[in-house]
């Protein structure tokens, strides 16, 4: 769960500090009474309430609470309340008004508390049934009954900034009716006799006077206080941004860092840190340049070395980090993250505020880089394995990701796409959640984790691609933060859209055609090409990168767009002067003419057919022609990357075992069907894409555990030999792939349209026929005319006739190649090219006649000829293998036969007479 996004930690302890998010009914809750627990969702902080919003029913709450105050530790939860992605019906809330819910409860007897332990905080957090949306969470305390408690509720924060001149407004409330005092620095200015207290106070007009506001509530020889303090608004230095500095942490000498923040229209920012023990001290005040648009501040006396944790803290009421921060502190989930990922990982502040700290470290000791020759592959070779750390290693860890390269390098695959590892909201998550895009996530180990094994890759010639996400962040980004209007960015954020262009947004979404978004994604873009030597991006969700509004239109979203293609190409100049060769890739499914545009400028665009292989896995009927560059109208080179799987689709195996026709619904079968795609598939020229374990037959559902939930990692898949068998053949036709030219040819075609589908490669030296039968029966086919090499048995083949006479069963296929190619894994096929004879009768009066044919019960067999003696009638399936026979007596010219066949499997088949040394053969349908 993630943890509640507050102005001030301490402010947890307070029920009224989520800007109204949650409301208790009574002020002062007892763990034995009943309360009222209002939520207004509009409030709520946390953008994954999105899936929450406007919802007319399916809310609920999620509740844990303990014992001790002090260190939150849930000890206590509802009996039956197990799943997060489950409904728990006694946590549903009642509907108010529109996003605002309700629900009322006794806590201890909810929480199921024991007997003999004492409840004295709860947290909670609303929910949808399947935990696809949620919101922060919120925490508040129990009070006892015959106690006298008073507290402040306007305004919230315990520390706060006041304009000069200005009027606060103070309230206060008690448990009970008591003699209630109201001080400001000792002095009283209110008293009465009632449960609340308010009244206005003047702040007076001295920058940076720091005032004590108390309030003292006396009843039944009980005297109780609460206070808050408030500090007259500074005025910032205004002072030029010294030269050669850039926003974000500049080093300036092993003792001294230079803090540079972009921040419009803002009226000061102070910088709190382990340096000035979190105070927000006159001298840690931030310069202001003159045009009033950017902060900075020297940071002096700083240990060579020494990690700090800072803040900024803007105009008194948020803090936020450094938006180029490399690395990130999380108070709420850090603990988790074992020590072995993350050695030595500093503890979080006790004094800093909200949620996440920056960190700056004078003197870092640089990565010594050990492979520096590598050179990458073209682009049009390129064999992609997607990955995801978090499911791809029970460790969660890039050293453990690095010690199975030998793994990958067997398969085959000369580039990993790492899924998003830029820090990202909690630590278990697929990363599409930004929050600092220039901070490696710690959840996966350290930053010279990271770069040991994309130096490992290099050194095993395989590129390592970052996949990036720079069209959304997650409220924790100070842009969206620092600028902010109640549940949406505020009108003047200088890098985000009040609401997004597009219908698939899923935080905030950043405007692009802003200076300060632009200057921001040229340098996120250059940062990981240089300090990480990634070898290119994969950018998800290209096609939002527009202020062309779409609204829910999404056809009119994919339409040719001329600002987002200008966009696109002013990203990929940036890039190239950064990296001339660095990959660029596109998640952009728009229409032809534009992804034309910006394949034929250089780029890639990712091509999804998992759809379609998984019909023609299921039931034989999908067509996945477009896996072909040349079928991209406008396309001028293979530039679509094609993918059977990726993480946002199906597993092609779990599709056949759950959907298929019956005759696919075994892993077996469906493992051989995807064999068969998988030769078309990578043979094909153009670059490829594998989602991790597609080799191995993945059957698990991406919406087990949630559809972004972790999944279970199953190496024990290479103690199953079909599922082995499946590895290697991807890992021969990947080294076919990108080691014979002929996959690079532009003289090639595919077909898929039919059952039968087929891809022809050819050039001066080598000619490639790939043929594979995904229908669900039988199937005879012609093969080209000429001499052939099986690739996978290695068996020579000469066709002489152009008619089909090659009986393929269903889910057969081979690659048929014009030169021989070795294979260095055997057994990985079974199947053996078949070739059917048919012998034509001599003459008329010979002729054999099936009927009725197709049929489902009967075959009658009837022909004429002089024979006289015993015949052989044999009944075969498609590779000439004898089914049954029959051997009755011809005592005349004319026979006929009547033969039941109603316990033969549906298919295609061949009935065959033998007479003497003369046969005849004829194909027949059993429906």
């Amino acid at each position: 769960m993630k943890k509640l996004i507050s102005i001030f930690l301490g402010l947890l302890l307070n029920q009224w500090s989520w800007g109204q998010a949650l409301v208790l009914k009574p002020e002062f809750p007892t763990a034995d009474g009943e309360v009222t627990l209002t939520f207004d969702l509009t409030q709520a902080k946390d953008s994954r309430k999105a899936a929450l919003m406007n919802q007319a029913s399916g809310l609920y709450i999620w509740a844990w609470g303990g014992s001790d105050v002090s260190n939150r530790t849930s000890e206590f939860g509802p009996a039956g309340q197990s799943s997060f992605s489950q409904a728990y019906a006694p946590g549903l809330l009642t509907w108010v008004s529109d996003n605002v819910w309700t629900i009322k409860i006794t806590p201890s007897k909810y929480l199921s508390v024991p007997a003999g332990k004492t409840l004295r905080w709860m947290g909670v957090l609303v929910k949808n049934a399947n935990g696809s949306g949620q919101t922060e969470d919120f925490l508040f305390n129990f009070y006892a009954s015959n106690q006298l408690f008073v507290r402040f509720s306007t305004p919230t924060e315990k520390t706060l900034f006041v304009d000069a001149n200005a009027s606060l407004r103070v309230r206060a409330s008690a448990s009970t009716s008591s003699q209630l005092t109201l001080t400001l620095d000792g002095v009283t200015v209110a008293s009465v006799k009632d449960t609340a207290i308010s009244t206005s106070i003047s702040v007076g007009n001295t920058p940076n006077q720091r005032r004590t506001v108390k309030v003292t509530a006396s009843a039944n020889n009980q005297e109780v206080t609460d206070e808050f303090s408030f500090t007259v608004s500074p005025t910032p230095k205004v002072a030029a941004l010294p030269a050669g500095l850039k926003n974000g942490i500049n080093y300036t000498s092993a003792t001294s860092a230079t803090l540079v923040l972009f921040a419009p229209n803002k009226k000061f920012i102070y910088v709190t840190g382990d340096f000035n023990n979190w105070e927000t001290r006159t001298d840690y005040l931030m310069n202001k340049t003159p045009d009033g648009q950017t902060y900075w501040l020297e940071i002096k006396d700083l240990t060579p070395q020494k990690e700090y944790a800072f803040q900024y803290l803007v105009d008194g009421v948020t803090p936020i980090n450094d938006p180029y921060s490399e690395k990130i502190l999380d108070a709420a989930n850090d603990k988790f993250i074992p020590a072995t990922n993350y050695p030595n990982l500093m503890a979080f502040p006790a004094k800093a505020l909200g949620n996440s700290a920056s960190v700056l470290q004078t003197a870092q000791v640089p990565y010594v880089w050990k492979t520096t020759n590598f050179k990458r592959p073209a682009n049009e070779d390129l064999v992609i394995y997607e990955l995801l750390v978090r499911d791809f290693v029970d460790s969660r860890w890039y050293k453990t990701v690095g010690d199975s390269l030998n793994y990958l390098k067997k398969l085959g695959v000369n580039a990993i796409e790492l899924m998003p590892v830029m820090e990202f909201s909690g630590n278990d998550s697929w990363g599409y959640n930004p929050i600092f895009h220039a901070a490696p996530d710690k959840a996966y180990g350290t930053p010279d984790d990271l770069k040991a094994f994309i130096d490992k890759c290099h050194a095993n010639g395989i590129a390592v691609i970052l996949d990036m996400v720079l069209n959304q962040a997650d409220y924790e980004f100070p842009y969206v933060k620092m600028y902010w209007d109640g549940n949406r960015p505020s009108a003047d954020n200088p890098m985000f859209n009040i609401q997004a262009t597009h219908p698939f947004s899923v935080f905030f979404d950043f405007n692009h055609e802003s200076a300060a978004t632009k200057s921001y994604v040229e340098r996120v873009n250059e940062f990981w090409l240089k300090e990480y030597r990634f070898d290119g991006y994969r950018f998800d969700l290209s096609k939002g990168f527009t202020q062309v509004n779409s609204g829910n239109d999404v056809a009119f979203w994919g339409r040719y767009d001329a600002s987002r293609i200008a966009i696109w190409k002013r990203i990929y100049d940036q890039i190239r002067k950064t990296d001339p060769t660095a990959y660029v890739i596109l998640e952009h499914f728009a229409d032809d003419n534009e992804e034309a545009e910006l394949t034929n400028y250089g780029m890639m665009v990712w091509d999804n057919q998992n759809g379609a292989v998984r019909e023609a896995v299921k039931t034989g009927k999908g067509n996945f022609n477009r896996l072909s560059w040349k079928n991209h109208a406008g396309f001028q080179k293979a530039a679509a990357i094609g993918y059977m799987e990726s993480h946002d689709e199906e597993r092609i195996i779990y599709d056949a075992i759950t959907n298929g026709s019956a005759e696919v619904k075994s892993v077996a079968t469906a493992i051989e069907r995807v064999k068969a795609a998988a030769a078309l598939f990578f043979l094909t020229p153009g670059p490829k894409l594998i989602w991790q374990f597609g080799e191995l037959g993945y059957d698990v559902s991406i919406d087990q555990n949630g559809r972004t939930g972790a999944k279970p990692i199953r190496w024990e898949y290479l103690r199953d030999n079909k599922r082995l068998q499946l590895y290697n053949v991807f890992s021969e036709l990947i080294r076919f792939k990108t080691t014979q030219a002929v996959t690079k040819t532009t003289d090639f075609s595919l077909q898929t349209t039919e059952t039968v589908k087929q891809l022809i490669l050819n050039t001066p030296t080598m000619k490639v026929q790939v043929m594979a039968n995904f229908g669900l029966t039988d199937q005879v086919v012609a093969l080209p005319v000429g001499r052939w090499f099986d690739f996978f048995s290695g068996d020579e083949i000469t066709v002489t006739s152009s008619l089909p006479q090659y009986a393929f069963r269903a889910g057969q296929f081979h690659v048929l190649t014009s030169e021989k190619v070795a294979v260095t894994s055997q057994n990985t096929v079974s199947w053996k090219i078949q070739t059917i004879t048919s012998v034509e009768p001599s003459s008329k009066e010979t002729a054999l006649q099936l009927s009725p044919n197709p049929t489902q019960d009967w075959l009658n067999v009837a022909w004429e000829s002089a024979y006289r003696g015993e015949v052989r009638i044999e009944i075969m399936d498609m590779t000439g293998r004898a089914l049954r026979y029959f051997l009755p007596q011809k005592t005349t010219n004319q026979m006929q036969q009547r033969i039941s066949v109603k316990e033969v499997p549906a298919g295609t088949y061949f009935l065959k007479i033998g007479e003497g040394t003369t046969t005849q053969t004829q194909r027949w349908i059993k429906q």
